[in-house]
């Protein structure tokens, strides 16, 4: 995939290994974005963990967003994918949220995930997070939700025509 504009928003893969990338846009977090994406409090990652969110390969896509008039990325959204699902993640830097970065992001991933022959995506997301559920639910031609603690657990069926 090469570099695409939507909704005026570049969305582009990552380069295997860009770590620069990935901790550009986890910077940009603030702590209550960082305990929803990472499941808990997680001021900084670890050289391991950011080698490994920065993983593209046969199984790993990531996708980074661009807006015009600022050079660092301000969100990413990923997938690792298990046979036919793959398990999701996103993160929008704090600056950037509520303004359709992460619904644009999400389609696309998801587009991206049905063109791969994915027919289900999961992720676990926190129970205070409702930008979060919403994104999912879009995506979703059938939805199944279970609580884990205080995050919910979810498995999107995807379909040619969601998003």
């Amino acid at each position: 995939m090469h570099a695409r504009y939507v909704d005026g928003i570049t969305i582009r893969p990552l380069r295997d290994g860009d770590t620069t990338a990935v901790a550009a846009v986890l910077e940009r977090l603030g702590d209550t974005s960082r305990a929803r994406r990472f499941g808990g409090a997680k001021p900084r990652l670890s050289e391991r963990e950011l080698a490994a969110l920065a993983r593209v390969d046969g199984d790993h896509h990531v996708l980074l967003a661009y807006v015009e008039d600022d050079p660092r990325p301000v969100a990413m959204a990923q997938l690792a994918r298990e046979g036919r699902t793959a398990e999701v993640a996103c993160a929008v830097a704090d600056a950037y949220q509520r303004r359709g970065v992460g619904s644009v992001l999400t389609r696309e991933l998801a587009a991206d995930a049905r063109a791969a022959g994915i027919t289900a995506i999961h992720a676990t997301v926190a129970g205070d997070n409702p930008q979060a559920v919403a994104l999912l639910t879009r995506c979703a031609k059938t939805l199944e939700v279970t609580w884990s603690g205080g995050a919910r657990e979810f498995v999107v069926g995807l379909t040619a025509d969601a998003a």
